[in-house]
């Protein structure tokens, strides 16, 4: 086994989680498959092998970057839900 049971908790308490006897064991036995996976898959040759940065091999669907005249500022608050005084209004959030 890769990792203790006192590790488990010992982590879990500097995470400040608070588990039960059961789910301290379900964690360690799953993160301990977890590495022994993860030792697996450093065995594997990967000798010539391109990195990837996901599985799919997609690229960025950016539009390019145009510069466009600006939203003027009766357009832009003609969409809000709310305005006053040339100015977005937006609930309080401090009291």
């Amino acid at each position: 086994m890769k990792i203790a049971r006192d590790e488990v908790v010992y982590v879990s308490h500097l995470a400040r989680l608070v588990f039960d006897g059961d789910e301290i064991e379900r964690f360690t036995t799953q993160l301990n498959s977890i590495l022994l996976y993860m030792e697996k898959l450093g065995q594997v040759d990967t000798e010539g092998v391109l990195p990837l940065t996901n599985a799919f091999g997609a690229a960025n669907a950016f539009r390019p970057d145009t510069v466009a005249d600006p939203l003027s500022e009766e357009s832009s608050l003609a969409m809000a839900p709310e305005a006053r005084g040339g100015l977005f209004v937006v609930p309080r959030v401090i009291e």
